[in-house]
């Protein structure tokens, strides 16, 4: 054996004792499964073209083929979720014979549970389209929205995400976001609560964070951050968690772009932030922000 060959086997000797590393291996238990972000894609896919039938998925699809088509991917959606989100309870809970047939109720109830929410899922991103139509005027229909828009494909994930969590489903929720946010810049926290008519326009660079609230017709443009300031510490040293942390948007309100708001702080309704702000204290209702001339 050559010496360069010798090398080779005691690197990969070093690399496979994870002694010292738990932290970044995670190692499955016998039952186990890891979340696939390829399946995760399909299920976004098969989850688009059943809210979006024909812009999504099989172009062909028409008023007669319209149930079957939407019936195979709703049971193809169906088995592959309830797969997935197994996956995500056991990823920090490693199974034992006594739990398996547990875990596999919950994850078919729940898949289930979450089939029966896209109906409301749908209705809320028919508002979504209307408002990037209606406040984009270079839009030409609903149908160029749908296809081309960065924001429906972005917001579209985070719904399904949102509604994944609430669910109490782990992990997959976030993996879905991510997706978007590789896809299109937009970065939105799942656990982000978004009213009606949301639109963000051209959306490059925009965050919105995980306590984050948005009210109804909202208007955001790209490079917005809806982000969190210094995190407060325990007696440890360590950041605390899951406290309120985003801004709260009223109603009606615009932020244009480069805009950033930070903290636990009110947006009041109407409001109009001005582009490349950094906002941290309350904005009243009906006020306009703008850079001083």
């Amino acid at each position: 054996m050559s010496p360069m060959n010798k090398n080779l086997i005691e690197t990969i000797k070093k690399l496979s004792e994870t002694d010292g590393f738990q932290d970044v291996c995670h190692i499955n238990g016998t039952n186990d499964n890891m979340p696939s972000t390829l399946v995760l894609l399909e299920i976004v896919q098969l989850a688009r073209s059943i809210l979006f039938p024909g812009y999504f998925g099989d172009a062909a699809v028409n008023a007669q083929t319209m149930m079957y088509h939407i019936g195979v991917n709703v049971d193809k959606l169906h088995f592959l979720l309830e797969q997935q989100i197994r996956a995500g309870i056991c990823f920090n809970c490693p199974l034992d014979a006594q739990n398996i047939e547990e875990v596999d109720r919950i994850a078919n109830e729940t898949a289930t549970n979450f089939v029966l929410q896209l109906p409301k899922i749908r209705e809320k991103l028919h508002t979504d389209v209307i408002a990037a139509y209606n406040g984009d005027p270079a839009a030409k229909s609903f149908g160029e929205v749908i296809f081309c828009y960065p924001s429906i494909r972005a917001i579209s994930n985070y719904r399904i995400a949102h509604a994944l969590l609430k669910l109490d489903v782990p992990l997959i929720p976030r993996i879905i976001t991510e997706m978007a946010h590789s896809e299109t810049g937009i970065d939105i926290h799942p656990c982000a609560t978004i009213g009606d008519y949301f639109t963000i326009d051209h959306g490059t660079g925009v965050v919105i964070g995980e306590t984050a609230v948005i009210g109804n017709n909202v208007k955001m443009y790209q490079g917005v951050t809806l982000g969190a300031k210094s995190f407060p510490l325990d007696k440890n040293g360590n950041p605390i968690k899951g406290i309120d942390r985003h801004p709260h948007i009223g109603d009606n309100v615009i932020i244009y772009s480069n805009s950033t708001i930070l903290g636990s702080i009110s947006v009041g309704t109407g409001a109009v932030i001005g582009g490349n702000l950094w906002v941290d204290t309350d904005v009243p209702a009906g006020a306009k922000l703008a850079q001083k001339r």
